[in-house]
């Protein structure tokens, strides 16, 4: 890990942090909630070892990037925006991309919007969903699981922030991150803080020190810059009106667990397999489904990750 290089560059006005690894073609990795750059601390070291430049920012909102105070700050074409800079900051016309979580639905818009900065994308948990043009997303997922599911629960500033904070920081990290219940995430009404089981065993892909760089992190900014990217999701469908239809044309491959909550809810293994996936991404090669992985697989099953996104992208 001491290999990595840190450094902290200008993109779209804001001072984002960005860690990286080895020469050869870009990969650049992006993060989901609640993680920061060191989610793919696994995959930094292979890949750089295989010949390729590995680059892992904190994403706008989380770990040593900035957090803009506006709620709006956290757009799709914002943080599309900033990828956009960076990859013009890398001097390269094109990276391969991979992606995980929120940064798997950001990923999906880079390659929506900028499609030639785009060489090749391996997505993780995440598939692209068609924009509905009759109804809101949240209002649909409130239609379909009601207040409590946890992007409802997510929506009203500052809530979720008060329910989490009555837990360690610590805590709060290690039930998200080691969550196995597929299905969708029904929030308990008494609040996100309660009742956590904090005598649960650490999996052995999430070691106590992983936990407290994760932990350390989050401490010092808080959980509102992620949780603003849900609090944008009707916005994002809003601003993507003209995109409504279009079909995403780089060449992907797809890995999800099969405990995976993303995976087992919102009619997403009907829509990955029914083929409607593959209509909205002709381009979509390949679909690994990998047994027993829950929700953080490039954490769980790294190697494994690490390794089909080398097949993939040495291709190309």
């Amino acid at each position: 890990m001491e290999y990595i290089v840190h450094r902290t560059v200008e993109v779209n006005g804001i001072k984002m942090h960005v860690a990286e690894k080895g020469e050869g073609p870009a990969v650049l990795f992006l993060h989901g909630f609640p993680e920061l750059w060191y989610t793919w601390r696994h995959q930094i070291l292979d890949l750089s070892s295989r010949g390729y430049h590995a680059v892992a920012p904190d994403l706008r909102g989380y770990g040593d990037t900035e957090a803009p105070a506006s709620m709006s700050s956290y757009s799709c074409f914002d943080i599309v925006g900033d990828l956009v800079a960076l990859i013009d900051l890398l001097g390269v016309d094109q990276v391969f991309l991979v992606a995980h979580d929120w940064g798997a639905i950001i990923g999906w818009y880079l390659c929506m919007f900028r499609p030639d900065r785009v060489k090749a994308y391996v997505c993780l948990s995440v598939p692209f969903w068609p924009r509905n043009p009759k109804v809101k997303p949240v209002d649909a997922m409130r239609a379909l699981y009601g207040d409590d599911y946890y992007i409802c629960r997510f929506q009203e500033a500052g809530k979720a922030e008060g329910e989490l904070a009555k837990n360690s920081t610590e805590e709060v990290l290690k039930k998200l991150l080691t969550n196995r219940t597929p299905g969708p995430p029904i929030l308990q009404k008494e609040g996100m803080g309660s009742n956590l089981n904090t005598s649960m065993p650490l999996p052995s892909w999430l070691s106590l020190q992983d936990l407290k760089y994760y932990a350390s992190k989050f401490e010092k900014t808080g959980f509102t810059g992620g949780l603003n990217y849900y609090r944008n999701i009707n916005l994002n469908w809003e601003l993507t009106a003209p995109w409504t239809g279009a079909q995403v044309k780089v060449p992907v491959k797809f890995i999800t667990g099969d405990l995976d909550s993303v995976y087992t809810s919102l009619g997403m293994k009907n829509y990955i397999e029914s083929g409607a996936f593959k209509k909205d991404v002709p381009n979509l090669e390949e679909v690994i489904v990998q047994e027993g992985v829950a929700h953080f697989n490039n954490q769980e099953a790294a190697e494994d990750v690490s390794n089909h996104i080398y097949d993939f992208i040495n291709k190309f």
